[in-house]
């Protein structure tokens, strides 16, 4: 399976690190997971399709046996994770972020980060809605949820909107 470019670019601009711990929301297929991996992260993704996390799973199997993945299939909302355990979140169009109010989520992610963890909330270049509605209700979203540093990246692979827990 190829990489999409909004994947890859949405791997690249979290950077994970060998050793860091990343969340990823909404692996689908696993493609990110697996980049995710290969660069020595340590990565836990979460879906509420059982059919996306199988998915993940299966084309996984291979950092799952060497510990480098855990997959979960639960609702964002509804996750309990240790908090600052994370070094870094991120998932790639997930609508939940903007198509209402993800004020539980992002109490999930808040907690979850460790001071100065990054979250990336990424989309594709194209879709039916123009990129200023996306970002506009993500990035304020994200600055009444506490984040800081809220940046609006608009580029040819992809839109994000990045911050950090302080």
């Amino acid at each position: 399976m190829s990489v999409p470019e909004r994947v890859a670019w949405a791997v690249d601009l979290l950077d994970p690190r060998p050793g860091e711990r990343v969340l990823e929301i909404g692996p689908g297929p696993g493609v990110a997971a697996d980049l995710v991996c290969r660069r020595g992260a340590r990565l836990l993704a979460v879906d509420r399709s059982a059919v996306a996390a199988q998915r993940t799973l299966r084309r996984n199997a291979a950092h799952v046996a060497a510990g480098l993945l855990e997959v979960r299939t639960a609702e964002l909302a509804a996750l309990d994770l240790p908090t600052g355990e994370f070094d870094g979140a991120f998932s790639v169009n997930v609508n939940v972020f903007w198509t209402r109010s993800p004020a539980a989520e992002l109490a999930v992610l808040h907690s979850a980060l460790r001071s100065g963890g990054r979250l990336h909330v990424c989309f594709g270049p194209a879709g039916p809605q123009p990129p200023e509605r996306i970002t506009t209700a993500v990035g304020g979203a994200l600055r009444a949820a506490g984040f800081a540093d809220v940046v609006v990246r608009v580029e040819p692979a992809g839109l994000a909107v990045s911050a950090r827990r302080p």
